[in-house]
């Protein structure tokens, strides 16, 4: 990608050094906060949630904070959350280098936003599953334990994951339909061209397997 590295080299001294461990730690931090105020019937995540009305009329803020609410659940579903995001990233950041997954992540967010304009609340759940997606489409025979004791390569994971998404464009309001495209900008900005020609040869592949199959039964046919 010549844009790439052109951009680089230009805003590359502005990319932040292992963002997912900051991004980790934070997400922690602010789970650990929630469990502590809520004596007091507070919440902070409530306060760092991208809200769009409230962040229209002058809480600016949760148009950042929103990456740093963590997910419902007690300290495990945290722990393993954490830890999974934590290891993709830091994982997309050693293959790309730094800036690359700064703005992979970047472009991530900027699509939540626009998501959360459509729909009037923004999450960071589809800007994480770009992180599972960008990950699977690099490296599909990754293996990981599905309920802690079933091993499964991450590319059947992502079947599953887009098989979901096209269940959602199908059945889902426009707005919903937007959120989604829009939640997923980065990914089809970085692996688009890849994306497309991935699924040209699965269908190349596939005819030449079916062309194959065909003249084997004909052979067979003709001996018989």
């Amino acid at each position: 990608m010549n844009w790439l590295n052109k951009l680089e080299r230009k805003m590359g001294r502005f990319a932040i050094p292992n963002l997912m461990l900051y991004i980790s730690v934070t997400i922690a931090a602010v789970f650990i906060g929630d469990v502590i105020f809520s004596v007091q019937k507070i919440s902070l995540s409530g306060y760092l949630a991208l809200y769009t009305q409230a962040a229209l009329e002058g809480q600016f803020w949760r148009f950042l904070t929103f990456i740093f609410v963590p997910p419902s659940g007690n300290i495990i579903t945290l722990f393993f959350f954490v830890y999974f995001y934590y290891f993709l990233g830091s994982t997309l950041e050693n293959v790309w280098g730094t800036f690359r997954f700064n703005l992979y992540y970047l472009v991530g967010m900027v699509g939540a936003i626009i998501a959360a304009l459509l729909t009037g609340y923004g999450t960071s759940t589809y800007l994480n599953l770009s992180l599972f997606l960008a990950f699977a489409f690099l490296f599909p025979d990754h293996e990981v334990l599905l309920f802690f004791f079933f091993p499964i390569k991450m590319k059947y994971l992502a079947y599953v994951d887009w098989a979901l998404f096209i269940l959602q464009l199908i059945v889902g309001d426009w707005a919903t339909r937007g959120a989604i495209i829009a939640s997923l900008l980065n990914f089809f900005l970085f692996f688009g061209g890849d994306f497309i020609r991935w699924i040209k040869n699965q269908k190349k592949y596939g005819a030449q397997r079916r062309n194959f199959r065909r003249a084997m039964k004909e052979n067979q046919n003709r001996y018989w």
